[in-house]
């Protein structure tokens, strides 16, 4: 029998510095069998090892139709992200996954796509954004909003320049009110505020969601308030998950796994969970 906690092996290709606490591995399994079968949907996540101080939970950052590699990205603040956080080039970790369900987005072609992420929230919207971009033609209007606490908080900026480049794109980066740098040219403002004030149109639009818990608080009532409908709202919880198996019980709310019956919820399917969540 298998061992489902095993995981395997891969070597980090490249270390990008995103920020002064945030850091993405470009990844390849040592073996070229794993590399080739290994599938995944924008939204899953994995357990990555940092081994002997143990695992951690990360959403798979790149998009499945970029298949010489797969990314990860975190931030540095606890046992594993330092431990991670001290490897380099050409080290080995381990990789579990990919777990959990995905963004809809088969279901969603035809449709105008709203993107909205808030500090390493990007990570997730991230792959999806990419996926979606890389099959636009199946796609209609798409508007990426991404924030941050600063100018030095902002990561993926290669990618970033790529989209606000783009003529297929609207794309809008804003950093709190006080973040901002002297050079800077984006908008200043928070994520919620900015939103209402491009007030993108809800009619045959999803919206996808991630960021800080106080983000998401204060940009659903705008989304709600722009005529969004609770099933058309999506966003991504890594509420606590450890084993990725549901076997552990950290990500338990109420009747629901975050692990497997997630990460990935409609605002109508987070309305039913617990209110102490």
């Amino acid at each position: 029998m298998n061992n489902i906690y095993k995981p395997h092996l891969a070597v980090i290709k490249e270390v990008i510095e995103e920020s002064f606490d945030t850091k993405t591995f470009r990844l390849k399994f040592k073996d070229d069998k794993t590399h080739n079968l290994f599938t995944f949907k924008p939204g899953q996540f994995a357990e990555y090892s940092a081994f002997g101080d143990g695992e951690s939970t990360f959403c798979i950052s790149s998009s499945p139709t970029r298949k010489d590699f797969i990314e990860c990205s975190f931030k540095v603040y606890g046992k594993v992200t330092q431990s991670l956080n001290r490897l380099n080039k050409g080290d080995t970790i381990g990789i579990r996954g990919p777990y959990g369900n995905s963004f809809p987005l088969d279901d969603l072609k035809g449709k105008n796509i709203l993107f909205i992420a808030g500090g390493i929230g990007i990570a997730p919207v991230r792959c999806t954004i990419e996926y979606v971009l890389d099959n636009r033609d199946q796609y209609k209007n798409i508007i990426i909003i991404y924030g941050a606490r600063s100018t030095g908080d902002l990561i993926y900026k290669d990618e970033v320049k790529e989209w606000i480049d783009r003529k297929d794109v609207k794309t809008i980066i804003t950093v709190d009110p006080g973040g901002e740098s002297p050079s800077w040219k984006g908008e200043v403002g928070f994520v919620p505020t900015v939103l209402e004030k491009t007030a993108p149109a809800s009619e045959n639009t999803a919206a996808i969601l991630c960021g800080p818990p106080v983000m998401i608080k204060f940009t659903i009532p705008v989304l709600t308030g722009l005529g969004f409908k609770d099933d058309d709202i999506y966003t991504t919880l890594e509420n606590r998950m450890k084993c990725g198996l549901g076997k552990c019980g950290r990500c338990n709310i109420g009747n629901v796994y975050v692990c497997k019956d997630g990460p990935v919820f409609t605002y109508a399917q987070i309305k039913c969970l617990p209110q102490e969540y």
